[in-house]
């Protein structure tokens, strides 16, 4: 595989920004935007926010760059109006010494990292990886969308009372082309989810979950395989994903024959 350039980085970067503004901007079309789903552009960064859903995975400022050092002061604004703690994902191509110099000012930390990967999907590259036999991925439809719900809160280990919050939230999702959804099976037993976005020429490995008594057995290696082979078939020229460093979910990608494309810096609050 060919080194990355400065335009395919931007690639992946903008993909992860695709998928999470597209995501919102449907969940805001539920019953009047209920969740508080709001999004402010500020130049090429975006900053997300989602009042009625915590937590950080829909509340951070992506595409931050030293172009914006003069917005920063007005993005913390944004969030403490809403309630919500400001967090910034500042990638090493965008990374200058007087933005991070600006943060540690204003009384941010880097609190963690976050790896983005990529891979091109030339079909001269593709080498399908051979799956187990007991384990059969398939798309869900909308009419069994609830099992959606129910695999990715027990993968995740979220309380059973927020499956058909998840169901909700996602089944709009499943509407659109640009979203699929699927289930593996372990022997006929539902084991794992994984949803692909798809934009323009670039298909995103967007979320996926395993339920613990199912780890380890090649469920997420056949998912990932079958979201490839449909990015592939949908004429994307490249795969990316999201993955906490280190984590079970990069080896897996990596595995798959993605690799780092960078890793970002995430920025906290004191």
């Amino acid at each position: 595989m060919s080194v990355l350039t400065r335009n395919q980085l931007e690639v992946v970067e903008q993909s992860e920004i695709d998928a999470l503004e597209d995501r919102l901007k449907r969940i805001a079309s539920l019953n009047d935007n209920e969740r508080g789903v709001e999004l402010k552009r500020f130049g090429n960064a975006v900053a997300f926010s989602v009042k009625n859903i915590p937590g950080p995975s829909f509340n951070t400022a992506k595409g931050i760059s030293g172009e914006n050092i003069g917005d920063l002061e007005e993005i913390v604004d944004f969030y403490s109006s809403r309630g919500i703690p400001a967090r910034f994902e500042v990638t090493p191509g965008n990374a200058t010494t007087d933005l991070l110099r600006k943060l540690s000012g204003m009384g941010f930390f880097q609190s963690g990292f976050h790896t983005a990967l990529y891979r091109t999907l030339s079909t001269k590259e593709m080498a399908w990886t051979v799956t187990e036999d007991t384990i059969l991925v398939e798309k869900i439809s909308l009419e069994d969308f609830g099992i959606f719900g129910e695999l990715y809160t027990k993968g995740f280990g979220m309380p059973v009372a927020f499956k058909d919050y998840v169901t909700t939230n996602n089944r709009v999702l499943a509407e659109s082309d640009k979203w699929n959804f699927y289930l593996a099976r372990v022997d006929g037993e539902p084991a794992g989810i994984g949803v692909l976005f798809n934009e323009n020429d670039v298909a995103t490995l967007a979320a996926s979950a395993t339920l613990p008594e199912f780890r380890n057995k090649g469920v997420q290696t056949a998912l990932i395989q079958r979201r490839m082979q449909r990015a592939e078939e949908a004429g994307c020229r490249y795969l990316v994903g999201q993955a906490a460093f280190g984590s079970v979910s990069q080896k897996n990608m990596e595995r798959a024959g993605l690799r780092i494309a960078y890793t970002n810096a995430v920025w906290e609050k004191v």
